[in-house]
């Protein structure tokens, strides 16, 4: 949805919602930033600690719908944050200059949104959507109101990862024709989910969901298990794909695929998730094959994230690291091999994003990337879950000729929850 100024305050009036006209900060080195968090559970408390552990952050204000993480926010900061348990409260708050998102993936656009809206810069975890449509409102508030805004992929920020991207992109291994990506592991077929003890006078339930549709408090919808459910998330593909194919799309340096086709489907882990637990999805880019596998049963042997297959040798890269591997004609190496270890990803990232609060450049992993990435994540689920390959116009961002399809690029949200009430 797209609103003018004057529209905007009298539709947030009308909600009985404030909002702070979007400012630039001064690019002054010795500047403190006062900085929020909402959603304090494992990746927030993480992210947290690295921000906490900046000189130049101010910690002002924590939120969390569940008592224990908000409690340990609080701790965390050691007593210089205030606590809530409506993050529109900590919007409101005018000594929060920029504010970290870590809740759940149904959470991500209407906060992101609100908190452009209100004048803070944000950090928001991947993937940045929940569905396709939801991205670009996104980057249309973030340039509409001058914010600066970081996807959490924070692979964009390790220095290996760039150097490794360089060679590719510079012909070191050759004409890249195709690339593998994927997340493998093995919880074995007698997986059992996490023990999740929750005393719902602990849960804000109806908080939690927000915008998701109405069911009963379950434990195991919450809290970690949360990606395993379609209403909240997208499985692995939207948890480890947000960020390798993420540098797939980078690497290529295109906007997107042309056509996705996938398969798979929840067959081995009996947990009561819905996401799947083994899905093989193939994306058409221009003279490149791009391959998406997710096994949550079978680690198999590769120890590389990513592979990109060039004509004159393989990259394989990894959070530890990258290693060329030549191909040779009759004994002749057709590249020089390289291998070069892993460097910092999470403390770069955040260091990337508070220095460009400052200076209003514009960050590693920009909003508009990090859309463009989860786009080419949900396409991968939609095709999976319709059973049919489709075709994709990166440029105008619908699936050619399959209205059917279209649908799926957007859901409704569960009323009150709209991007004309945060």
């Amino acid at each position: 949805m797209s609103w003018n100024r004057r529209e905007l305050g009298k539709n947030l009036a009308a909600a009985g919602i404030t909002t702070v006209l979007a400012k630039s900060r001064p690019a002054g080195a010795n500047d403190r930033i006062g900085l929020g968090i909402i959603g304090c559970g494992n990746k927030g408390q993480g992210l947290w600690k690295a921000f906490l552990a900046q000189p130049d952050v101010d910690p002002v204000a924590v939120c969390d719908v569940y008592k224990p993480y908000l409690a340990k926010g609080l701790e965390m900061a050691g007593g210089r944050a205030r606590g809530h348990h409506d993050f529109r409260k900590l919007l409101e708050d005018p000594a929060v200059d920029a504010v970290v998102i870590a809740t759940p993936d149904h959470w991500h656009a209407l906060q992101t949104v609100a908190a452009c809206r209100a004048g803070k810069d944000v950090y928001v975890e991947k993937p940045l959507t929940l569905f396709v449509a939801e991205g670009r409102t996104m980057v249309e508030e973030a340039r509409r109101h001058k914010r600066v805004v970081q996807t959490g992929s924070q692979q964009r920020s390790g220095a290996h990862y760039r150097r490794a991207l360089e060679l590719v992109r510079g012909g070191h291994i050759g004409r890249v024709h195709k690339v593998d990506a994927g997340f493998t592991r093995n919880v074995g077929e007698g997986f059992k989910p996490r023990d999740l003890p929750v005393d719902a006078s602990n849960l804000d339930w109806e908080m939690w969901l927000g915008p998701a549709p109405k069911v009963a408090l379950d434990p195991f919808r919450c809290l970690y298990h949360f990606r395993w459910f379609w209403d909240y998330s997208g499985g692995q593909m939207t948890n480890f794909g947000a960020h390798h194919l993420d540098i797939v799309r980078w690497a290529l340096d295109a906007p997107g695929p042309t056509a996705v086709a996938g398969f798979g489907g929840r067959y081995a882990v009996h947990d009561g998730g819905e996401t799947p637990d083994v899905q093989e999805v193939v994306y058409q880019f221009p003279e490149t094959v791009v391959t998406w596998s997710t096994r949550e049963i079978n680690r198999g042997k590769s120890s590389y994230d990513i592979l990109f297959y060039g004509t004159k040798g393989t990259l394989g890269l990894t959070r530890g690291g990258f290693e060329v591997l030549p191909e040779s004609d009759d004994g002749k190496a057709l590249t020089q091999a390289l291998k070069e270890e892993g460097s910092d990803l999470t403390n770069s990232h955040v260091r990337n994003f508070l220095d460009c609060v400052k200076s209003r450049a514009t960050p590693n992993a920009d909003i508009e990337e990090g859309h463009r990435s989860a786009t080419m994540c949900h396409l991968g689920n939609i095709v999976t879950r319709l059973g049919r390959s489709v075709r994709w116009d990166a440029e105008r961002e619908r699936i050619v000729g399959d209205p059917a399809a279209n649908r799926w690029l957007r859901r409704r949200y569960r009323a009150p929850w709209s991007f004309a009430r945060v």
